[in-house]
């Protein structure tokens, strides 16, 4: 009963005036439907372009400490060298071309997450054991930032 009278006795402290605006003000749109209208645009997403999540995640995994440097390349030595001395390449696989261990690959998986904005769920993480299926699995995701 003590807590309910000192909720109102703040909350009519705290209360700020309103001043009414016309309704029908030249131009203007009711709250309702700029809601509506950002709820639907924000639950549509947005893709991602495949290329610039390549180039995200390629350097995600350059920049990962357990990469040994030999392993990294350019597109220019991609193309100079056989598919398996590649190392930093679209189509690295984490275990056998990086040798990266199963926990590297869950560092790196947060990693991923970190750069783009959202969470993977686990058994979606679990699928991602390539550069390629990264950026096939964040291209497609309408939450990646």
């Amino acid at each position: 009963m003590a807590m309910a009278a000192a909720r109102r006795a703040l909350l009519s402290h705290l209360r700020v005036p309103v001043l009414a605006r016309p309704a029908a003000a030249a131009g203007s749109v009711p709250a309702a439907r700029l809601l509506s209208s950002a709820t639907e645009e924000g639950s549509k997403g947005s893709f991602l372009d495949k290329g610039e999540v390549a180039d995200r995640i390629v350097s995600v995994v350059k920049n990962f400490q357990k990469v040994e440097p030999s392993k990294v390349s350019t597109v220019a030595d991609a193309h100079r060298t056989a598919d398996s001395d590649l190392g930093v390449t679209p189509n690295a696989h984490f275990q056998k071309d990086l040798g990266l261990d199963s926990l590297d690959t869950v560092e790196i998986v947060m990693a991923f997450e970190e750069e783009f904005g959202f969470e993977i769920p686990d058994n979606e993480a679990e699928k991602i054991d390539s550069i390629k299926t990264a950026v096939d699995f964040v291209a497609s995701h309408p939450q990646a930032k």
